[in-house]
């Protein structure tokens, strides 16, 4: 099969003839239609700092896909040859402390497709039928080839108490835009957006925000919307200080913040000031809760109350990787996604 692969401590991926995996007996095989390419890929292709110390190659790319099952373990129960599916790309144990006690998405044990084991670029994947999720007639393999991202921005709302609520989105990359539609389909009273990039405003735009604005008339925005209150709920989803100490800043007293946003180096927070003094809660979010957020997820978009596809600016084939990293590095796009079948 053709697949993508970090072949070697250094900058890019290549594209190669390997074999088709062999399934484990709790396993299936899946073949790709659709994968989409996130933020961690270009991590990964670029080897930074971060892909150093976490990866070890050689090992197929890509956590994001889509597809049909094509061969089942003898143990496997749950699937059937021939289902449309996507799957919960975070492998955990079912047995550990967290699985058990509700908390499998911040396991610090789990291990990444397509960053700890091999990963969806490819023709076929190999995954754990306890991981995989059916993908209803009304979801497309290319809409279910982004339900990974996609269930971080429902896990980032959804957590929060949007109904009525005057919601600051600090950064409209893919997952802050895919926020706006949810925080909008969700009651939220106003949404106002925030980016540096034309391109990512315009998307906001395009998934309902009320107000898309640069981070420098946001606290006018927010103050217009809240009788000068301040927002009830943030949802940072750019991890870039000047961003994390403004959702503090125009957080509401005793309001939310949800931080899914990655700084690259620690952040000064004036703890007593913008945390205790004005009662504010703070949320950390790690991908997705397993499987609530998925059952939610899956609800908003059968539903027909949400539609991630504005978002969905680019599609290309494998061969085209070196593409999707320039237009996700430059910031022409949105999401971009890969036809492989």
């Amino acid at each position: 099969m053709k697949a993508l692969v970090k072949t070697a401590a250094e900058r890019g991926f290549t594209l190669r003839d390997v074999p088709v995996p062999a399934i484990r007996d709790d396993e299936v095989l899946v073949r790709v239609r659709r994968a989409g390419v996130c933020g961690t890929d270009v991590h990964l292709y670029e080897w930074d700092a971060w892909a150093q110390s976490r990866c070890r190659p050689p090992f197929i790319v890509g956590h994001e896909f889509a597809g049909d099952v094509v061969a089942i373990g003898p143990l496997v129960e749950s699937v059937r040859v021939g289902d449309r599916v996507t799957a919960e790309g975070h492998i955990v144990h079912a047995q550990s402390f967290y699985s058990r006690t509700g908390d499998a998405h911040a396991d610090p044990d789990t291990r990444i497709i397509g960053v700890d084991r091999d990963g969806c670029f490819a023709e076929f994947i190999a995954m754990p039928a306890t991981n995989i999720w059916p993908l209803p007639p009304a979801i497309s393999y290319e809409v279910g080839g982004i339900l990974d991202p996609l269930g971080n921005a429902f896990h980032t709302a959804l957590t929060a108490e949007l109904a009525g609520a005057v919601v600051l989105i600090t950064g409209c990359g893919p997952i802050g835009a895919f926020a706006v539609g949810i925080c909008r389909a969700a009651g939220a009273a106003r949404v106002i957006a925030t980016d540096i990039n034309p391109t990512r405003l315009a998307l906001a735009r395009q998934m309902g925000a009320h107000d898309a604005v640069l981070p420098g008339d946001a606290a006018a925005a927010v103050a217009g919307a809240s009788d000068g209150l301040g927002a009830d709920v943030v949802l940072e989803m750019s991890g870039h200080p000047a961003a994390i100490q403004q959702a503090f800043t125009l957080v509401r007293n005793a309001g939310r913040i949800q931080m899914l946003g990655i700084p690259t180096a620690p952040v000064a927070i004036d703890l007593a000031r913008d945390l205790i003094f004005k009662g504010v809660t703070v949320y950390g979010v790690v991908g997705r809760r397993m499987y609530d957020t998925w059952h939610l997820m899956t609800r908003f978009l059968t539903s027909g109350v949400f539609d991630p596809a504005p978002v969905i600016t680019h599609r290309l084939p494998l061969e085209g990787i070196d593409e999707a990293m320039h237009l996700i590095r430059s910031g022409q796009a949105g999401k971009v996604v890969l036809e492989i079948a």
